[in-house]
């Protein structure tokens, strides 16, 4: 059963639909399961300003691009691309800290939703291979 935090999270969609106006764009697909994510995200001296997305996917992956769509918001490329770092060693069954600003992803990224993490992770891969982090 999905979890209502995760609803929650997917059901805010302020940053959902392309506008056309990017520095950076991709659209990435998930080969496990058949998820697909477009971005476009614009970064001005070495900070996000802002992204925009639009998902054909699960519940999941909709919740992890609302969310990083938020949270990474006027976040220099450094920043961002060391807690993306951190993030990724969850999926390694590492017990870790979640950076602070990225600390709602532990709702996502727990044992009940140890299977979905490719799902969860889309979005961040599509921001890393986009901004060439």
């Amino acid at each position: 059963m999905i979890n209502k935090n995760i609803i929650r999270l997917a059901s805010n969609t302020s940053n959902v639909g392309l506008n056309n106006k990017y520095s950076h764009k991709i659209s990435l697909k998930n080969n496990t399961c058949g998820d697909k994510i477009t971005l476009e995200l614009i970064v001005d001296k070495e900070k996000i300003n802002s992204m925009k997305y639009e998902t054909v996917s699960c519940v999941y992956c909709e919740a992890s691009a609302s969310l990083l769509s938020r949270k990474i918001k006027n976040v220099n490329l450094k920043d961002i691309k060391n807690d993306f770092a951190v993030l990724k060693k969850i999926s390694n069954h590492k017990k870790i800290e979640i950076p602070r600003r990225l600390s709602d992803y532990k709702n996502l990224l727990n044992s009940d939703n140890l299977n979905r993490f490719k799902c969860i992770f889309l979005p961040i891969d599509a921001v890393v291979k986009a901004l060439k982090l």
